[in-house]
C-alpha cells in the first residue's frame, strides 16, 4: 500500500487538487514540479527547469508541460489541463485521473473507458534530463497516444508572451526534435525511445494563468508556445519513454536508463524515509563543488540557512560524507570573506553578523555525531581562527564590546534570519545586543576553549573559558529580566517581545542561564509560540502579532517575522525541553512531531514548505520545499532516538 497516495475523489476536485504540488530534483539545480494533476499554478512550475549560467544565476523553466492526449477509434481524449480567465480549465484530464502516488516517482493513472494508462516522472540524477514513461496497462482497441509540448524557454522569475523573436526552427534528431527559441539558451531535445512522428504546428496558447502567482500578488498571466506534437501507437502492456533534456540521448537506451535512475529511489514508506528522500533533494553538486540549497524552488545557497540545516540534512541520516563534501565548500567560502578574497564560491550572504557563529553551530554538531577528537582534526583550525577574527574585531558588524557581548547594528540592513524589508530597512530591526548572537558567542567560545584543550593548547583553553566566563555573565545581566529574555538591546532600549530567539540560550550545549532560568525561558515559549506546526515568530500578545501570511508582496513581508510559525525553530525547542524535562518530554515530543506528518500531503508532497500561518488551521506558505524545516526536524527525531 502506498504512503503518499490520492483517490479520484480528491484529485478531481481542483479546490484540493490544486493545492498539492510534486518536486523532483536531479542534485545538480535543475528540478521538475508541478501540480500533482500536472497543472501548473506558479510560474516556477516546469516539467524542466534548469540553471543557465550563460545568462544569469536563476533557474530558466525549458519545457514547461506535457499535454498525453489518447486516441481510439478516432476519437481524442485529451489528459491535459491548464487554467485560463475566469477560473477556466482546459482540457480537463484531470476527470480521467483514477490515482496519484509519490512513494517512488510521482505516478498518474488514468481511465478513460476501456484504457488504463499510467505516467511515471523521473528526474535523472545529475543531468538536466526528465524521464517520463507511459505503460498502456490496459486497453481493447488500437491506441495512439500523442504528446504534446509546452515550451517556455524563460526565467523563472519572469513571463512570456507570443513574439517574433522567438526561433521556431528545429532539428530532427534521434526519434524526435530539438528547439532552441532564443539566444544564449541551451538546445531542448526532446526524444521518444520509439519510432514516432513528429507534426510540426506551431501555436501560442494565450492566457494561462498561475493563481498561486496571482494569490502572491505577482503578475500570473502567460502566452506557451507549442511546436506541434509526436504521435506513436501504443499496445498493451507496452512502455514508450519521453526524454527531454539539454543534450541528445540513445533512445535504445531509454529504457535501460530509467530502470537504472529508478533504483536509485528510494521508496517513502513512512515520516522519517520521506523526510530522508527530501533533504536528499537540496544535495546540489556543482563543477565538483558540494551545496546545500536553501529551499525550492526561488532560495538559492544562502550561507545562514546552509549551516542551521546541514546537521539535520546529513548527518541525521547517517550522511557524514556529505557533511564533509558541503562543509569543504563552505570552508572555502569562509576563508575567502574572512581573508578578504575574491569568492570563491556560489556561497551567498556569507557577511551576515550571525552565519560565522552558525557555521560553528553546524561543526559542534558533527562534534557530537562523530567525535570532538576528529571534529578537531578537520575543523579545529578553522574554529579558533573565527573566534579569533571576532576577537580582534575584524567582522565589520560585530563589535565585542568590554563586557563581553556582541554588538551588531541591524538598522540599516537585516542582521538576524528575521531578515524582511521595506524599502531596503528592516521590518523587524534587530539592533545592538541580539539575543541569539550572543547566546551563540557564548557556546562557541566554550566549544573554542573545547578544542584548544584537546589541540594541548593550555593557555588558549584558559583564555576562552575565562572569556566565556565574562560573556555568560554580562548576557544573563542583561538579557533577563526576571521571566524570559529580552529580544535584543539598544542601548536603553530593552525590546520585550516573546519570540522565539531566546530559546537558543537554552538549547545550545552550553547555555548561560542558570536551570531555573532556563525552565522559565522554556514554559514562556510553550505558553505564548507553540502550535503543531513550531514556534510562531510573534507572540499573540503583541500588537504586532500579524499571524497570517497572505497578501501582497509588503502585506507578506510585515507579517514574514511578525506571527507566522517557522517550524526549523522545533530543532531548538526539542533540546531546550528534553534539558528542562529529561525523559517524560519523549512521549510529548513524539506526539508532537506527528502533526507534521500530515503535512506531507498537504503542500508539496513528501516534504514541508517554510512557513506556515501563527493561528489555526495552520496554513503552510512559503518556499514549496524548506531545507531548514526538513532537517531540523530530522535533527529532532535523531534527538528522541
Amino acid at each position: 500500500m502506498s504512503y503518499l497516495k490520492f483517490d479520484k475523489v480528491l484529485l478531481t476536485n481542483l479546490e484540493k487538487s490544486l493545492s498539492k504540488e510534486f518536486l523532483r530534483t536531479n542534485m545538480a539545480g535543475a528540478y521538475a514540479s508541478s501540480s500533482i494533476i500536472d497543472c501548473n499554478t506558479r510560474k516556477y512550475h516546469g516539467l524542466l527547469v534548469v540553471p543557465v549560467p550563460e545568462i544569469d544565476r536563476d533557474n530558466h523553466v525549458l519545457l514547461s508541460s506535457l499535454d498525453e492526449t489518447v486516441i481510439q477509434h478516432g476519437a481524442e481524449f485529451n489528459l491535459g489541463i491548464h487554467r485560463y480567465s475566469n477560473n477556466y480549465f482546459s482540457p480537463k484530464g484531470h476527470k480521467y485521473i483514477r490515482e496519484f502516488h509519490i512513494d517512488g516517482v510521482p505516478t498518474t493513472i488514468y481511465r478513460i473507458g476501456g484504457v488504463i494508462l499510467k505516467k511515471e516522472r523521473l528526474f535523472v540524477a545529475h543531468e538536466s534530463r526528465i524521464l517520463i514513461r507511459y505503460t498502456l496497462l490496459e486497453a481493447h482497441s488500437p491506441t495512439i497516444l500523442r504528446l504534446k509540448p509546452f515550451l517556455s524557454f524563460r526565467s523563472v522569475n519572469e513571463l512570456t508572451f507570443e513574439n517574433y523573436a522567438l526561433n521556431t526552427n528545429y532539428q530532427e534528431v534521434s526519434n524526435g526534435v530539438s528547439f532552441c527559441l532564443y539566444e544564449k539558451y541551451p538546445t531542448l531535445f526532446m526524444q521518444i525511445n520509439v519510432k514516432n512522428e513528429f507534426v510540426f504546428a506551431p501555436n501560442w496558447y494565450k492566457g494561462i494563468e498561475y493563481y498561486k502567482e496571482q494569490e502572491r500578488g505577482y503578475n500570473y498571466t502567460e502566452d506557451s508556445f507549442v511546436p506541434g506534437y509526436f504521435e506513436m501507437p501504443i499496445k498493451k502492456g507496452e512502455s514508450i519513454i519521453f526524454s527531454a533534456g539539454t543534450e541528445a540521448v540513445s533512445t535504445k537506451n531509454l529504457k535501460t536508463l530509467f530502470e537504472k535512475e529508478n533504483k536509485k529511489i528510494d521508496e517513502g514508506t513512512d515520516f522519517y524515509s520521506c523526510l530522508k528522500n527530501a533533504a536528499q533533494q537540496f544535495y546540489i553538486q556543482r563543477n565538483g563543488e558540494f551545496y546545500l540549497l536553501a529551499g525550492y524552488t526561488w532560495f538559492k545557497y544562502r550561507a545562514r540557512d546552509t549551516f542551521i540545516a546541514l546537521p539535520g540534512a546529513t548527518l541525521a541520516i547517517g550522511n557524514v560524507e556529505m557533511f564533509e563534501n558541503i562543509m569543504k565548500t563552505s570552508l572555502r567560502a569562509v576563508e575567502d570573506f574572512m581573508q578578504e578574497r575574491e569568492k570563491s564560491t556560489l556561497l551567498r550572504e556569507i557577511t551576515h553578523p550571525d552565519v560565522l557563529l552558525w557555521f560553528v553551530w553546524a561543526i559542534q554538531q558533527y562534534a557530537k555525531y562523530v567525535s570532538l577528537e576528529k571534529a578537531t582534526e578537520k575543523y579545529g583550525k578553522i574554529v579558533l581562527e573565527i573566534i579569533e577574527f571576532i576577537r580582534k574585531q575584524k567582522h565589520k558588524n560585530l563589535f565585542l564590546h568590554d563586557n563581553g557581548l556582541l554588538y551588531t547594528n541591524g538598522k540599516s540592513s537585516p542582521a538576524t534570519w528575521m531578515g524582511a524589508v521595506e524599502n531596503g530597512f528592516p521590518i523587524t530591526p534587530r539592533t545592538g545586543y541580539v539575543v541569539e548572537i550572543n547566546a551563540l558567542w557564548y557556546n562557541i567560545l566554550n566549544f573554542g576553549a573545547e578544542i584548544a584543550k584537546t589541540l594541548g593548547q593550555e593557555n588558549l583553553n584558559d583564555l576562552l573559558a575565562y572569556q566565556a566566563s565574562t560573556a555568560g555573565g554580562s548576557f544573563v545581566h542583561k538579557f533577563w529580566n526576571g521571566t524570559y529574555l529580552y529580544d535584543y538591546i539598544d542601548c536603553d532600549y530593552c525590546d520585550r517581545e516573546v519570540r522565539p530567539n531566546m530559546i537558543f540560550a537554552v538549547s545550545l550545549p552550553y547555555s548561560p542561564l542558570d536551570k531555573k532560568q532556563q525552565k522559565s525561558v522554556v514554559d514562556i515559549v510553550t505558553r505564548e509560540l507553540l502550535t503543531i506546526k513550531g514556534l510562531r515568530s510573534l507572540s499573540p500578545k503583541s500588537g504586532m502579532y500579524r499571524p497570517n501570511y497572505v497578501g501582497g508582496v509588503l502585506e507578506r513581508n510585515r507579517n514574514y517575522h511578525n506571527g507566522p510559525v517557522w517550524a526549523w525553530t522545533i530543532g531548538a525547542y526539542s533540546e531546550a525541553y528534553f534539558k528542562i524535562y529529561k525523559m517524560s518530554s519523549i512521549s510529548f515530543l513524539q506526539r508532537f512531531l506527528a502533526g507534521y506528518e500530515s503535512e506531507l500531503t498537504e503542500l508539496t508532497v513528501g516534504t514541508l514548505s517554510e512557513l506556515f500561518d501563527g493561528n489555526p488551521p495552520f496554513k503552510g506558505h512559503g518556499a514549496m520545499a524548506y531545507a531548514p524545516t526538513v532537517a531540523e526536524i530530522l535533527r529532532t527525531i535523531n534527538i528522541l532516538k
